[in-house]
């Protein structure tokens, strides 16, 4: 099992995860072998800083629909996300096919609502909310 820090090792450059631009809000990982996306996003996330994601992940070739995904909401201090940017979310920018395994790491309740929401949206049980990564990667492992 990984732990978070292996995933995105503190002295690394985000650009050199994924990220365009260096202050980019969210880093990802691509891990074929284990058909798993890590994503973290920080600071405050946008619409925007989501569907930049997607198109990065979308632009990498060894990304498939079918991979497991864990999101670590927890370093997000703001979510400006308005009704009608979670239902566009979750209907047209969501990459990932109904059958992949999701789980969402949150630490309050407004990432926790955010993760909630896309889960009721997208109507799928392999969408499930958790407290750690560890925890997370347990579940997707399972």
């Amino acid at each position: 099992m990984l732990s978070h820090n292996e995933v995105f090792p503190r002295d690394e450059a985000p650009h050199a995860r994924g990220a365009s631009r260096p202050n980019q809000p969210v880093e990802f990982v691509v891990d074929s072998k284990k058909r798993l996306i890590v994503v973290r996003f920080g600071g405050k996330v946008t619409a925007e800083d989501i569907r930049l994601y997607v198109e990065r992940l979308l632009a990498n070739p060894s990304f498939q629909p079918t991979f497991s995904e864990i999101v670590d909401l927890s370093a997000v201090k703001e979510l400006d996300l308005q009704a009608d940017d979670l239902l566009k979310l979750a209907d047209e920018i969501d990459p990932f096919s109904d059958e992949a395994k999701r789980a969402f790491v949150v630490e309050n309740s407004v990432q926790k609502h955010a993760a909630r929401m896309h889960k009721v949206l997208r109507n799928r049980e392999s969408i499930e909310i958790f407290r750690s990564f560890e925890e997370a990667e347990r579940w997707i492992n399972g």
